[in-house]
């Protein structure tokens, strides 16, 4: 087979694939391999499959020819993988060799290494380049392809850890596989670096390679059990050393030092986990003092606020008020702060363990503090007092005041045995009384109308009401029965009378109106007003006004009432008819009618009296509302702007999240300095409430709306910095970098179209798409499972950010805890007390001994410790 240029390529399944070239000046026409190279391979790869094979009990010689009948080769493959291959051929034909060589090649290809160029056939035959090609594929495959330092390829990883061991020691200087190691340097400063007790660096004479090797490769091989696999002498004399025996004698390096560095690490991780385990109980402990003891307070507070009896005076309904104002203003605040930090260090703690790995914390039945309904109570409770209040202001006992019975008379048949004249008296004296009927059928629906809201206001003498009501209610049922029975009798007679006393008459339907003008005018005059504005006022003024410019008229109607009755007075002088005869057409008199008159004329000014002073008061309460609306027009927006700046601070991207921290601080400083303004709004407030003032048209704002909102605003800035402290701590946990946050940020408030600070599902996903995922449905249902478990359809930041970390940082797992308990405890399923205080602290070995059960497997030791149990415990996966 003859070539210009020779390559071996070995392709790896998982994506990488790394080719191992010779230049064509480094190989000679013949394809043969430079000498030197050739020799130094012979013994590095010898040296290699002996510190393997001896394992088995064997090894060998010459490595072109123990290998041809594929037996070793095959015994080779089983010790270094763990595995067994087919049984091999035990015949010595060269077809039996063949199928040998086939199979742990076959092997090799199942491993995910696609061999170019190398045939069983070569190997059969002792062909020394391919047999070195397939063991060199071997070790990148078995030795070297597992090494990795920050995801770069085998090879560079591998000489990325030799410059970082090596970077500190002078002298050194390693850039390749090659001349880098001639001087001997490089390989001392590597047991050095692991094993100082070893050899002193200090003493070493960089002009003495042959010495510096020598004592490299015999401490190597006396104390860290790497074979000698090569001489210094072909190290030295040759220009440039052989790159694959240089790999792989430091690929021997790597991993014996990689156990003593393991254990090391294992130690580190199990203080690190004991340490966050230790901080989270004590913060589950103090949540759980702290919501015990508002809990009780809420429960002893509620009883009190659903309590819904009214009172029955006014005094009593005042103090009831004053005593919800003192709970409002000196109960309630400091515990709403409470609740603001508690909810707060609640949201710490599941933060810190969400981010250690750890189950959510859930605390003791019934002390969980959601969102209260003590806010909520305290506001209905403030309506329905108010309620109540105005009620027992609206609503005053008014006077029930009806004409005498005329039951008796209804039910005479006295029209049986009276004259012509005597019916018809009847007659019109029936009808005036019909029209003074009517003129009430107002007054008792009202009464109706009054007792139904007695009752439905639940007032304290109600039954009493009721009684009257239903007493009033059945009289006048009555007498319309009896009215309409006797108007069909009196109308059966009404043909056989004929006179009738006109002036009697003219002067009972002219009187009957006019007495219930002055009834109802005296009830105007003395009705209890209950206004609350100017204008108001102003309208009871104008309408007063016009009552006052009828009386004029009034009057001239009483004198002619007065004149009908003087004129009766001078017919029955003249005709002998005695003075006192009673009108047999109304039960009004003249007596009552001026009686009602001058009522009338003393209440005109009282009332003036009263609107003006109410009016004044109505001034006041204006001067009371425009103070107020002053004061709350300015602070509703100043707590609307304050909250626009959180909002606009907790989205920003452009700097670094310990700015936003110094911002909100900032912010918080402001808010808290400006709440003299509020104290000083609800004393102008508490004003307005005493002197019963309910609305304002100044203002939108009421005290309670702005109470929620400076609530509201304090709660949210100690939220929204939380929120930034749980970034930094979720940052510097995850090893996020200010960019990646901000990054994330951008992505996460493109994507919240509806800025509400959450994504919904589809917005995720074009998230997801555009940052570069393939999602299929299942993988997008699971991706959902981990940042909505609730399926509430909506994705926060802190999911989105945890999300984004998860996938990507080396979080602690516990079979990561379980694998380094048992690298401490030199592989044995369980752990000594000795071993666990020789390995950790003492804070974190006497917590793992005070905590970790005994353990229960066969043939271990007394005082024998399960760390299994325990490491699954810690991450919620099972109970101790």
């Amino acid at each position: 087979m003859t070539m210009t240029q020779m390559e071996t390529t070995v392709h790896y399944d998982n994506g990488y694939e790394e080719v191992y070239m010779t230049q064509e000046e480094e190989w000679d026409r013949d394809m043969l391999l430079d000498p030197a190279w050739e020799q130094q391979q012979r013994k590095t790869f010898t040296a290699w499959c002996n510190s393997h094979l001896r394992k088995a009990g064997t090894q060998i010689e010459n490595i072109e020819e123990d290998f041809r009948n594929g037996l070793k080769l095959m015994l080779l493959l089983e010790v270094i993988s763990g595995e067994r291959l087919p049984k091999p051929d035990r015949g010595k034909m060269r077809f039996h060799k063949i199928a040998n060589v086939n199979k742990a090649l076959d092997y090799i290809t199942s491993k995910g290494v696609k061999l170019v160029s190398i045939g069983a056939e070569e190997i059969v035959d002792g062909n020394v380049k391919m047999t070195l090609g397939m063991i060199w594929t071997i070790i990148l495959r078995f030795a070297i392809q597992d090494i990795s330092v920050e995801e770069t390829s085998a090879k560079e990883g591998l000489l990325l850890w030799c410059q970082r061991k090596t970077a500190p020691y002078r002298n050194v200087n390693v850039q390749n596989f090659h001349v880098s190691w001639k001087d001997g340097l490089a390989f001392c400063a590597l047991i050095h670096r692991h094993r100082p007790d070893l050899l002193d660096y200090s003493k070493l004479n960089k002009d003495d390679p042959l010495g510096n090797l020598n004592l490299a490769f015999d401490i190597a091989e006396k104390h860290l059990d790497i074979p000698k696999m090569l001489d210094a002498e072909d190290i030295i004399n040759t220009p440039k050393p052989d790159e694959r025996a240089i790999m792989t004698y430091m690929s021997c390096f790597y991993h014996a030092f990689a156990g003593a560095e393991q254990a090391e690490t294992a130690a580190n991780r199990i203080c690190k986990v004991l340490g966050v385990n230790q901080e989270n109980e004590k913060m589950m402990e103090e949540y759980e003092r702290l919501a015990s003891e508002l809990l009780e307070w809420i429960r002893r507070t509620t009883p009190w606020l659903e309590n819904r009896t009214p009172e029955k005076t006014m005094a009593e309904m005042q103090r009831k008020l004053e005593d919800f104002r003192d709970y409002r203003r000196q109960h309630k605040p400091p515990k709403v702060q409470e609740k603001c930090q508690l909810e707060i260090n609640f949201n710490t703690l599941q933060t810190k363990l969400r981010i250690s790995n750890r189950p959510a914390f859930m605390p003791s039945e019934g002390k969980m503090v959601s969102v209260s309904h003590t806010s909520k109570r305290s506001f209905i409770f403030n309506g329905w007092l108010k309620k109540i209040f105005a009620q027992i202001l609206d609503r005053t006992q008014k006077k029930l005041k009806y004409t005498k019975s005329k039951e008796l008379v209804l039910s005479l048949k006295d029209y049986e045995t009276a004259t012509l004249t005597e019916i018809r008296a009847m007659l019109r004296k029936h009808e005036a009384f019909e029209s003074d009927l009517a003129a009430h059928q107002d007054r008792v629906e009202q009464i109706a109308a009054i007792a139904q809201e007695l009752n439905e206001l639940d007032y304290h003498d109600v039954a009493s009401v009721n009684m009257r009501c239903q007493s009033i209610c059945d009289l006048w049922d009555k007498l319309g029965t009896l009215t309409q029975k006797r108007r069909e009798a009196l109308e059966r007679t009404d043909k056989l009378l004929e006179t009738i006393d006109q002036l009697f008459l003219e002067f009972a339907k002219r009187s009957a109106p006019f007495n219930n003008w002055m009834e109802g005018a005296m009830e105007d005059l003395q009705d209890m007003f209950i206004v609350h504005t100017i204008e108001e006022v102003q309208s009871l003024i104008a309408a007063h006004e016009q009552f006052k410019a009828t009386l004029p008229e009034a009057d001239a109607e009483r004198q002619a009432i007065l004149g009908i009755h003087n004129e009766v007075q001078k017919i029955s002088q003249s005709y002998g008819i005695k003075a006192n005869i009673l009108n047999p057409y109304s039960t009004i008199t003249t007596e009552e009618l001026l009686n009602k008159w001058d009522k009338v004329k003393k209440l005109v000014p009282q009332r003036d009296s009263a609107l003006q002073e109410e009016m004044a008061r109505q001034h006041s309460h204006e001067r009371l509302r425009r103070q107020f609306a002053a004061q709350a027009n300015l602070i509703g927006p100043w707590i609307q702007t304050r909250m626009e700046e959180i909002g606009r601070c907790s989205l920003a991207i452009g700097g670094t999240l310990e700015d936003q921290m110094t911002q909100l601080k900032q912010c918080e400083h402001v808010i808290v300095a400006y709440k003299p303004n509020i104290d000083k709004l609800e004393g102008d407030h508490q004003l307005i409430q005493e002197s019963l003032v309910f609305d304002n048209k100044h203002t939108n704002y009421s005290m309670e709306h702005l109470r929620v909102g400076w609530e509201l605003l304090l709660t949210t800035i100690a939220r929204t910095i939380n929120e930034i402290e749980t970034h930094i701590l979720t940052r510097d946990a995850k090893g996020i970098s200010q960019q990646q946050m901000n990054e994330f940020r951008s992505s996460f408030n493109h994507f919240d179209r509806k800025k509400n600070g959450a994504m919904e599902t589809d917005d995720f996903r074009a998230c997801l798409i555009s940052m570069g995922y393939d999602l299929g449905e299942v993988e997008f249902a699971r991706i959902m499972m981990l940042v909505d478990p609730s399926a509430t359809g909506l994705v926060s930041f802190q999911s989105f950010i945890d999300f984004m970390t998860r996938e990507t940082a080396d979080t602690d797992t516990a079979e990561q805890v379980v694998a380094s308990f048992r690298i401490l405890a030199t592989d044995k399923p369980y752990i000594l007390v000795e071993e666990l205080r020789r390995e950790l602290p003492p804070e974190q070995a006497e917590y793992c001994i005070s905590r970790m059960p005994p353990y229960k497997g066969h043939g271990a030791p007394p005082g024998a410790l399960d760390y299994t149990a325990f490491s699954t415990a810690l991450y919620g996966e099972s109970d101790l």
